[in-house]
């Protein structure tokens, strides 16, 4: 982890190694610029297991993608360098030659992209696209590979599939297209899925038949699942961890329970006052995050989410100006914070936060309903 001048340095417990099914370790993702590096990923490191789901949430601009796209292997290591490691089924990403990734890619892993419109070739029908996806690591016919392609449409609810097999993208609505690319990520039952911002311009009805094609796809192949989101809402819906990014970081992680309902970073407690609740009269004002992301450029030294923390006075001192505060473990251990108030004071700080949220009384019995928030 990089120090900010003057800044003390102090040494925080590695994270242990696992033999997790996707373990992610120390990553990093460091683009060179005319104005000086850009640390967009900053010594991440989680575990994922088969037929687990993984959320990583945050503000654009926090490290998101771009941590996926280090998994993926779609970095270009002549515009960026990445280092730590990223273990999956034993193979190491990150050192894996071109060709290794080539072999799983599309195979064993997969990723869902954000736009799938522009994701999707627009002079090919989609059943080409997903003959060629299916023939390019299965050997089989083109007449076998059509029908598998007509089959996968059919299962991701895509309505008449040997008709619409021959369509190309422009013809489909947003939400098609988007079962289309899931079809596609899913076509060779990869053990790992990517899905970056799968529901994004979808309206709520076509997100929440999404949220649950990725389920129910995931329990047919037991799929390991990574969830790129910024809305809350998906990630109480789909995941069973949840990693919060800031300024390239992860500055909280843990279960869906420990981080949903028993946040303790400040940022984790802005992002939840910054969600409309449906328990709360329509002229009920959000609670947004002030001011702005940081520069990944020009990151502030201590902690980089100081300058935003409406609780940096319970600091002692400049501590919260001068050093930078490592990802620590709370109570249950499996539950890490990045933050330098006193673990009891964060979860005082979570009784009162929530309890403002919900219109509840500020006791220890808040934090403890599970009350979605």
């Amino acid at each position: 982890m990089s120090a900010a001048p003057n800044e003390p340095v102090v040494a925080a417990p590695p994270l242990p190694a696992s033999g997790a099914f996707l373990s992610v370790r120390e990553l990093a993702v460091t683009f060179p610029t005319e104005d000086g590096p850009v640390h967009a990923v900053n010594g991440v490191s989680f575990d994922l297991e088969r037929d687990q789901t993984l959320a990583i949430v945050g503000e654009s601009g926090s490290g998101k993608s771009v941590t996926s796209q280090a998994i993926m292997g779609l970095i270009n290591r002549k515009a960026a360098q990445v280092t730590g490691t990223a273990t999956f089924d034993g193979l190491d990403l990150v050192s894996a030659t071109d060709a290794e990734i080539r072999a799983l890619r599309g195979n064993k892993m997969a990723m869902i992209f954000q736009d799938p419109l522009s994701s999707l070739h627009p002079f090919y029908t989609v059943g080409k696209q997903l003959v060629e996806a299916i023939r390019v690591h299965q050997e089989v016919s083109k007449s076998a590979a059509r029908a598998q392609a007509v089959d996968m449409l059919d299962r991701v609810g895509i309505p008449a599939p040997a008709k619409r097999v021959d369509d190309y993208p422009h013809q489909l609505s947003g939400g098609m297209r988007q079962r289309v690319m899931i079809a596609m990520a899913l076509i060779n039952s990869p053990s790992l899925l990517i899905a970056d911002e799968p529901t994004t311009a979808l309206d709520v009805t076509v997100q929440a038949q999404i949220l649950e094609l990725i389920k129910d796809l995931q329990r047919e192949f037991h799929t390991a699942i990574i969830v790129i989101t910024h809305d809350l809402g998906v990630v109480a819906e789909v995941s069973d961890k949840v990693v919060v990014m800031y300024g390239g970081q992860i500055v909280e992680s843990g279960t869906i329970d420990e981080v949903y309902y028993h946040p303790e970073m400040p940022y984790t407690l802005g992002l939840m006052g910054s969600v409309p609740r449906m328990d709360q009269p329509r002229t009920a004002r959000l609670t947004p995050i002030p001011g702005q992301p940081p520069s990944l450029l020009n990151l502030p030294p201590g902690c980089v989410f100081r300058p935003r923390c409406v609780f940096a006075e319970q600091v002692p001192g400049d501590r919260c100006k001068v050093e930078r505060p490592h990802l620590m473990p709370t109570i249950p251990t499996e539950h890490l914070v990045r933050c330098h108030i006193e673990p009891e004071k964060r979860r005082s700080n979570t009784v009162e936060f929530l309890g403002r949220l919900r219109g509840l009384p500020a006791t220890d019995d808040v934090a403890a309903t599970g009350d979605e928030s």
